[in-house]
């Protein structure tokens, strides 16, 4: 497979060059360089594994809804944040700080929605063993709930395709890298470019995707 040019874009004014520099060349700014990915890139044919859109224009009218527009977690607080639960193609961002319990509040979300419909958790950061005995500590089912320990967003989206859940957790997105980049995950780049595959999973699927990140000393 042919290799994938790549750009380089200033985060500061959005100017872009073919190689890396430490200080752009437009604006001025130091280490503003990112790694991105050229939109003819992005919309080659097969860049998102196991999706395949039908892209049309519809009208209002035309658009249907479920019998159930909103699927409850169960959890009444997240309910009312989310404006009365989770809605198909949905993509919540769940954010703040290390060790503030959104692990342990999507372990909840997941284990409450895995008995009526289809979930899947995907955690990056730790091992299936740590995420199962977090659940067995909540006091909450062992089945139903399905588990995946991965960080490439391709692979990810290629057996979320094939397993079709109707909610599917991201845990973290930090963790998360996509092959096309060669920066190191957590990098600006890998998140955007990781995030956004996702979101178009999301999307064409109507999968609800939530997506954990934290908010570092850096914000």
């Amino acid at each position: 497979m042919a290799r994938v040019k790549m750009l380089y874009v200033c985060s500061s004014c959005g100017a872009s060059q073919s190689k890396w520099a430490g200080q752009c060349a437009d604006c001025g700014e130091w280490n503003t360089m990112i790694e991105s990915i050229p939109q003819a890139a992005n919309n080659r044919p097969g860049f998102t594994p196991g999706i395949s859109g039908d892209v049309r224009i519809l009208s209002l009218d035309e658009v249907a809804l479920e019998t159930e527009a909103r699927s409850t977690t169960g959890i009444g607080e997240l309910d009312r944040v989310l404006g009365g639960g989770l809605v198909q193609g949905s993509v919540t961002l769940i954010g703040g700080d290390p060790g503030i319990g959104k692990s342990t509040l999507l372990t909840q979300t997941m284990a409450a929605l895995a008995d009526r419909m289809p979930c899947l958790y995907v955690t990056g950061e730790e091992s299936l063993q740590q995420v199962s005995l977090r659940a067995r500590r909540l006091g909450l089912g062992e089945r139903g709930l399905n588990l995946l320990s991965a960080t490439c967003v391709e692979n990810i989206i290629a057996l979320a395709a094939r397993q079709k859940p109707r909610v599917m957790v991201i845990d973290s997105i930090q963790t998360i890298y996509t092959e096309t980049l060669s920066s190191a995950p957590g990098a600006v780049g890998q998140v955007r470019e990781s995030a956004a595959q996702l979101v178009r999973f999301a999307k064409q699927t109507g999968t609800a995707l939530f997506l954990v990140g934290h908010v570092t000393k850096e914000g």
